[in-house]
């Protein structure tokens, strides 16, 4: 998260048993080498104190009582203002919500909110019956219609009030990648009507019920590239492989296994997107046959028929429409330049990511990564190491320049 380093992130806390999560926020900004700033509600003081945030962020928080206690000799709401980078307002509450949508300032986090200019990312958290009343909603849409203000969640599951449904506001990690993403983009929606559709994972070839074919692919860079897509308004589809992650709030997902299941789920959504990403790693082969039952030791084959997989890049490639982009990847180690020309001369790819898997710190399973992006009209960039999220803005970015 080295895109964090430096930056300037102010910290809204509501009135919410939610509250307890930003404490990880604001722990993680910091640990990454982001300048934290917090401001606490009367009611969000009933669930975390003002001691342990400025322990946790290094720098005293702010409350309504020192509302009048300048800072630099300018009233702190103005100061906080204009010093932020990105304003996060998490748990954002129905209370705060109405006052936000409606332009009211009545305590130093409302009064905040007017005297900025910068990105503001709101994490709503409340009861179910509450986030699904008309005047809820209601101020929800007036307040998005404003270019400025970004969401995160809310997401469903257990609430505090032992009710399943939505209204559970989105975990540390998701308000981070948002944050992140925010950073990167200065709020700018530049993907809005846009439908993308991304592939990502290792498939899984089966020989019997528990034996397969496969790779070290674990889909966080595919992951990575629908948060970075959807933060930047873009209508996302991900396709993929076995994955220990949850995919996020918004994203359309669909789980497959094998190739040919990919194929046919990328075939089914390729018509209606814009632009396609394949960051999936796909199997080459698969075991000419399949066993329903699990093999014992003894029956194993000792040479093992094999057999090719559907190309599924270069069948897309033979699809595109002259609107859509595609856009391949190619892990390499070593040369990683010249395999990944010809892959996009070969599938006839708009544009191709070489990423070495070579690398520390690159490639399958890890939370970073680097790659040079190449693309049909000679262009060639060098993305430096960095959080495959930062890494995938950097390929919406080059991508967008096509």
């Amino acid at each position: 998260m080295q895109i964090l380093r430096g930056r300037r992130v102010l910290i809204g806390i509501g009135g919410g048993i939610a509250a307890y999560k930003v404490c990880e926020v604001v722990s993680t900004l910091f640990k990454a080498g982001a300048k934290v700033r917090a401001i606490l509600t009367e009611a969000s003081q009933e669930f975390i104190t003002p001691l342990t945030v400025t322990t946790l962020s290094r720098h005293p928080a702010y409350t309504d009582e020192g509302f009048w206690q300048p800072i630099h000799d300018r009233p702190v709401h103005i100061e906080l203002g204009e010093w932020a980078e990105v304003f996060v307002i998490a748990p954002l509450t129905a209370n705060t919500l109405g006052k936000l949508a409606h332009g009211l300032a009545d305590n130093l986090l409302t009064n905040t909110v007017l005297a900025s200019e910068c990105p503001i990312l709101l994490a709503p958290a409340m009861n179910t019956q509450m986030w699904e009343q008309l005047s809820v909603q209601r101020n929800w849409q007036q307040l998005l219609s404003e270019q400025r203000y970004h969401s995160v969640g809310p997401g469903a599951g257990l609430l505090a009030c032992d009710r399943v449904g939505s209204g559970r506001m989105a975990e540390p990690a998701e308000i981070l990648a948002a944050v992140e993403s925010l950073l990167h983009t200065g709020g700018k929606q530049d993907l809005v009507g846009k439908r993308v559709l991304i592939s990502t994972g290792g498939t899984r070839e089966y020989l019997d019920p528990v034996r397969f074919i496969g790779n070290p692919s674990t889909g966080k860079m595919g992951l990575a590239l629908a948060q970075a897509a959807m933060h930047r308004g873009a209508n996302v589809t991900l396709v993929h492989a076995p994955a220990t992650w949850e995919v996020p709030e918004g994203v359309r997902a669909i789980p497959v296994v094998s190739a040919a299941q990919m194929q046919q789920a990328m075939l089914g959504c390729f018509p209606d997107a814009d632009l396609i990403v394949m960051a999936a790693a796909v199997a080459d082969i698969k075991p000419a046959e399949y066993a329903t039952e699990k093999l014992p030791k003894k029956l194993l084959p000792t040479s093992l028929p094999l057999e090719p997989v559907p190309d599924i890049v270069a069948e897309l490639g033979q699809r595109k429409q002259p609107h859509q982009r595609l856009i391949g990847f190619a892990a390499q180690t070593g040369d990683i330049v010249k395999p990944a020309l010809q892959k996009l001369k070969e599938k006839k790819l708009d544009a191709i990511a070489a990423n070495p898997i070579d690398q520390p710190d690159a490639g399958f399973g890890s939370d970073t990564n680097q790659a040079i992006f190449l693309d049909n009209q000679g262009r060639q960039v060098e993305i430096s190491p960095c959080s495959k999220l930062q890494l995938a803005h950097h390929l919406l970015d080059f991508i967008n320049a096509l």
